[in-house]
Order: C-alpha cells, then sequence, then structure tokens
C-alpha cells in the first residue's frame, strides 16, 4: 500500500470552561502572581470524566454515529494519565465501542508526544499492511497542585483519528522523531503531580535544540521545506516559542496556529493531535498540515489535504466542542472533582464498591459497549439482554441478537434530582430513558443543573465513570445520559418557526 492518511477524526473537551480569573482570585492571597495567568478559561472535566472516558467520546466522533464499525483492526489509546497502570486502557476504549474482538490493541504512553506517537505507529501500521484500519484515541486529565502554575495552564481534552489507506482527508506524507532523557518534568510511579525544571532551561536546551532537528527531517521525509507548510501545529506555553521554532525550521510566521490555550488549556499528549484536528476542520484541499509535539525529543507529522476532507468533517469535532460551553466559576468545586481537597462526604457515602470482575467480564459487552438484544422474531428491543425475551405475547427462548443503544437517539420519560442519595455533583439526576426504536434503560443523567431534566427532553449516551472504589483503586464505567443539545437547539428553532 503506498498512500496512508486520516480518513476521519473527531475530538472532545469537557462542556465545563473554568475561568482562570476565578482562580487567580481564589489564590491571590497565597500566590498573587497567578494573576499574569488570569486570561481566558480551560476546560473543566466532570468528575466522573478522565482521559479514557473523553477518549471514548472523540473516538466516538470520529467514527461517526452508526453501528458499523467491523472495519477498525487496530486500537491505539495515549495518555500520561491513564486511569490504569496495569490494565489495559485500549480494551477498555475498544469494549465501549463494541468493537470486534479480534482487534489488536496497545498504549502508548511516558511522554507528551505519546499522542503523536501513537498516530506515527498506526500510520505505520496500516501502511506495512499490519492494520488495514488503525483508531488512534488520545485523552489526558492531567492533575497539578493548588495555587500552581500547571493549574491555570492544563486543560482536559481528547481527539481521535481514523487511518486508512486510500480514499482519504489528508495523506500521509513525511515522519521525524528524536528521542533524548531531556527531563523538562516527570512524574514517579507513586507521585501525584509533575516535578517540572526551570523554565528557561526547557526553552533554550530543550524546544528550542530538540524539536527542529525532527521537523526538518519530517519535511526531507515529505519532499517538501518549511515554505510548503500551511499550518503549523505545535502546542506550547511558553509565548512566542511555536513561532520561534517555526522561524528555525523555515516555516512561514502566518502558518503557525493558535495552540488553544485560552479556551481549552494545554491538553497534555492529547494536544498536538486536538490542534491537528482543529487545523483538518479549517484546511483547504492542497494545504499542508505539520503536528509537532516536544517530550523526551520530538515527534513529527506532516499531512497533504486532499479533495474529500470537507466530506470527512466530524459532526462535532474541536469546534462544536469549543462551542458547548458552560462557564465554571466555582474553584471549590474544581477541587472536590480532582481530588485536590479532603472532605466529608457524609455517611450516605460509606459503601463497599467492589466489583466483581467476574460479573464485568461476562457481561462486557452489556456494561461498557451497552449491547442489549433484539428478539429475531418479535422484534422487542430490550436491555439487559436475556435468554428469554421480553415480548408480552411471545417470550421465545434464545433469539436475541446484539443490539446497540448508544448511538441511538432517546429522550427522559421519568426522572428525579435526589438531594439524599450521596452525590459528586448533587442533586443526583437520574431516570428512565426511552430510546427511539424501542427499549428503556434506567441511568444516571449528567451534565445538567437543577431545574434542566424533564420528561420529554432529548438525551445522548455518554460513556462515563460511574463509580469508584478507592479502597481498591478500580474506576467503574457504564453509561450516562447527558441532554442532547444539538436536538434541544433544532427543537428550539423549529419552535420558533412555527411561532412565526
Amino acid at each position: 500500500m503506498t498512500t496512508v492518511g486520516l480518513s476521519a477524526w473527531g475530538a472532545y473537551a469537557p462542556r465545563l470552561r473554568l475561568q482562570r480569573k476565578a482562580v487567580a482570585a481564589a489564590n491571590a492571597w497565597i500566590a498573587p502572581g497567578l494573576a499574569a495567568k488570569s486570561k481566558g478559561e480551560r476546560a473543566m472535566a466532570n468528575w466522573d470524566e478522565d482521559a479514557l472516558t473523553m477518549a471514548v467520546e472523540a473516538a466516538r466522533d470520529a467514527l461517526g454515529p452508526g453501528d458499523d464499525r467491523g472495519g477498525v483492526d487496530a486500537v491505539y489509546f495515549a495518555s500520561s494519565t491513564a486511569p490504569f497502570a496495569d490494565r489495559l486502557n485500549a480494551g477498555i476504549v475498544s469494549a465501549a465501542l463494541a468493537l470486534e474482538r479480534s482487534v489488536s490493541s496497545a498504549d502508548v504512553t511516558g511522554s507528551q508526544r505519546a499522542g503523536l506517537t501513537a498516530l506515527a505507529q498506526a500510520l505505520s501500521a496500516v501502511k506495512a499492511g499490519a492494520a488495514t484500519t488503525a483508531l488512534v484515541a488520545a485523552g489526558e486529565h492531567r492533575r497539578a497542585r493548588a495555587a500552581s502554575a500547571a493549574e491555570l495552564d492544563n486543560g482536559d481534552g481528547a481527539a481521535a483519528f481514523v487511518v486508512s489507506g486510500g480514499d482519504t482527508a489528508a495523506d500521509f506524507l513525511g515522519h521525524g522523531a528524536l528521542t533524548a532523557d531531556f527531563v523538562d518534568h516527570f512524574r514517579g510511579s507513586d507521585a501525584e503531580f509533575d516535578y517540572a525544571w526551570e523554565e528557561r532551561w526547557i526553552r533554550d536546551e530543550g524546544i528550542i535544540k530538540l524539536v527542529p532537528p525532527a521537523i526538518r527531517d519530517a519535511l526531507a521525509a515529505a519532499g517538501i521545506t518549511g515554505e510548503d507548510v500551511t499550518h503549523f501545529c505545535f502546542p506550547c506555553t511558553f509565548a512566542g516559542l511555536a513561532a520561534g521554532v517555526a522561524k528555525a525550521c523555515g516555516i512561514r510566521p502566518e502558518a503557525v496556529r493558535d495552540n488553544l490555550g485560552q479556551v481549552i488549556g494545554e491538553a497534555g499528549s492529547a494536544h498536538g493531535l486536538i490542534m491537528l484536528a482543529h487545523a483538518l476542520e479549517q484546511a483547504r484541499p492542497g494545504d499542508v498540515i505539520l503536528a509537532a509535539q516536544f517530550g523526551q525529543g520530538a515527534e513529527a507529522l506532516v499531512f497533504r489535504v486532499t479533495e474529500r476532507v470537507g466530506a470527512a468533517r466530524p459532526a462535532r469535532g474541536v469546534t462544536g466542542a469549543l462551542a458547548d460551553r458552560k462557564e465554571e466559576t466555582n474553584y471549590l468545586k474544581f477541587l472536590f472533582f480532582n481530588g485536590l481537597v479532603e472532605w466529608d462526604k457524609g455517611m450516605r457515602a460509606e459503601k463497599d464498591n467492589k466489583t466483581a470482575l467476574t460479573t464485568l467480564y461476562r457481561n462486557s459487552d452489556m456494561i461498557l459497549g451497552l449491547v442489549g438484544g433484539r428478539c429475531t422474531e418479535t422484534g422487542v428491543v430490550q436491555f439487559p439482554r436475556t435468554r428469554i425475551s421480553v415480548a408480552p405475547n411471545k417470550a421465545a427462548v434464545d433469539t436475541q441478537e446484539p443490539y446497540r443503544f448508544a448511538e441511538r437517539k432517546a429522550k427522559v420519560l421519568t426522572w428525579s434530582a435526589d438531594y439524599l442519595t450521596f452525590a459528586m455533583a448533587p442533586p443526583n439526576h437520574y431516570g428512565m430513558i426511552d430510546f427511539e426504536g424501542g427499549g428503556r434503560i434506567y441511568l444516571d443523567i449528567t451534565d445538567v443543573e437543577p431545574g434542566e431534566v424533564d420528561s420529554g427532553l432529548p438525551v445522548r449516551m455518554v460513556f462515563r465513570i460511574k463509580e469508584v472504589d478507592e479502597r481498591r483503586g478500580f474506576r467503574r464505567y457504564f453509561w450516562k445520559a447527558t441532554p442532547d443539545r444539538s436536538a434541544i437547539a433544532a427543537q428550539t428553532a423549529q419552535a420558533a418557526q412555527a411561532a412565526e
């Protein structure tokens, strides 16, 4: 296979956007210097989101709403904040997307350039014929000490790409890499937070000296020069440094893209892919995109945009994620959600959240993939799937075929807002969700405010943390309902037109 590239992409950013001025104001008494970083906002994960759940949402955006995903035969998950150190995180992504068990999978971690590294590995695998269609999903949920500069610089987010041969939205032109054990920051296996070194050292001896060689190698492999680059994607929290790297490589100043730091923050190993996704959403056929990222060396990839780019744009993407936002000024909520304060959860939180791993394995498609059943004789849809159909007029045995609910349109049938049970973001919203085409599931409702939920509310399914077993360090995942804001907007527009 001679031509490989990006056939689809997607992105995700949490809806909550923490206002940096609120953080700076809360810490002004102890860290007045944070006022210099008080502009803009950063994406803030809800309590039930992590690097893995965000990567799943980005992957769903890339793959589209359909259930036919049989073509994906390789999955790469990239993150430096993966929830499990010894459990295949890519396997959870695969299960959530209801991919075939025959897929190959791998976690790529250990560096801030892990996202681009995973994408390079996927491109190599497809080009070599080791995979036909590869999915790369990167997510990052970086924790930092309260009142630190990193707390303001960081942001939560994810991006995903589908790599294939033939009909692509962006053809892969060249790759360059450089590996050096340059420790700009590190986090030991038993540490909660990163330890960072001095900024001037990182800038002058690290980025300036290590990134340009990787970029030059990628340009040489692509057979082009820096002048040919239309979009230069380089995540960096140091002001003006991306322009300096571009100049050193002969890339025009106008090609340097905004790093989205004022609207999302710096999403670690996922950020290079987020910027690449954003560039694709704004690129035109013939444009050349160069994405590079620093981290114990550097990685650089070059692509040429094709005529198919318009048709391949995702329903949401980075543009949609930026638009779907809610300002958050409660700094204490951010600290609670990120486990940065120890608080009294009350007696109702005192329960054992141990997960029966045998049950999880035997029902993996139902729990992680939200796969129910459809009776082949009566057409009745149900969740959970059972050997005996719930069809009222024919309780047939062993007649059900897998039926995936995750991509189905749905609405709230009944609901409750419970202040009595323990909830990380009270009140605890939950209710009966009615699916288009049949089937009802009793689910938690997330990303909502009091008064926002009502019967008939359009919702969509999202993959989230259900509970955390703090005693054993295990996270239990399941699906939740969240308002389908695009459907709600469409209903509002229709109602306005009818009123006119």
